[in-house]
């Protein structure tokens, strides 16, 4: 992958970062948690899923299929993906393309969710990430960011929610974008979702050691980051 630097806030190089990290499965509530809580801290908010999102919209132009055993090296060393990162919110951009909008329809994210599971994939993404730990206080959201991105982060969270709850809440989602789907196929989605994330052999779905667990199934987003914040140091 061509190396390509976020644009936008200036680097914080005074050895005083601090890093927090969110994961948890699909529809949990991180990627709103994360948002909230980054413009509250006044942090750069790292999505994770996005660069995943990004890194497959770029293979399916490239002709690659999610279902394919591995991914040619020559993708992955084409890619020229950027972030520009501010305070509660990260663009993402393929060259001087900005997708932060095209990524989030649900047939990049089936894609992402797909090539997610392949370690090439994931090594290709790692070193942008930890980059990134490297030049801002971030909350980093994802689904491995306290167990194989961040390991030394200062505060690690791990959201959930009951199932149903959570396809809900996708639904929800979808249904506000203006996507056409049934609650039903939305479920078996997730939870064919939640099979590769905790199954795949590199960097799984698990929570870390020292991970604080809330389950935000009868939280309003707002809630969830009032505990959060009981939990971050000032």
């Amino acid at each position: 992958m061509r190396h390509t630097k976020p644009a936008g806030e200036e680097s914080k190089k005074d050895g005083r970062l601090t890093v927090i990290t969110i994961d948890g499965p699909a529809a949990a509530g991180k990627s709103t948690a994360a948002r909230l809580l980054a413009q509250r801290l006044g942090f750069v908010l790292l999505d994770s899923g996005a660069l995943y999102r990004g890194l497959a919209l770029h293979l399916i132009r490239c002709g690659i299929s999610p279902n394919t055993r591995s991914v040619p090296e020559m993708a992955l060393e084409s890619l020229e993906l950027r972030i520009e990162p501010g305070v509660g919110f990260m663009r993402v951009f393929l060259g001087s393309e900005d997708v932060t909008e095209i990524i989030r329809e649900e047939s990049v994210g089936e894609a992402a969710s797909r090539f997610s599971t392949k370690p090439e994939v994931r090594k290709a993404l790692l070193k942008l990430q930890r980059w990134a730990g490297s030049q801002w206080n971030l909350v980093a959201e994802g689904r491995d960011m306290g167990t194989v991105v961040f390991p030394g982060a200062r505060v690690k969270f791990f959201l959930t929610a009951d199932p149903e709850e959570r396809s809900k809440r996708r639904y929800r989602e979808l249904v506000t974008r203006g996507e056409t789907s049934e609650l039903e196929r939305v479920d078996a989605e997730m939870r064919r979702r939640d099979e590769r994330d905790t199954s795949r052999q590199s960097s799984p779905l698990i929570k870390a050691e020292d991970a604080i667990i809330l389950d935000t199934t009868r939280l309003s987003p707002e809630q969830v980051v009032d505990r959060m914040t009981c939990y971050v140091p000032s």
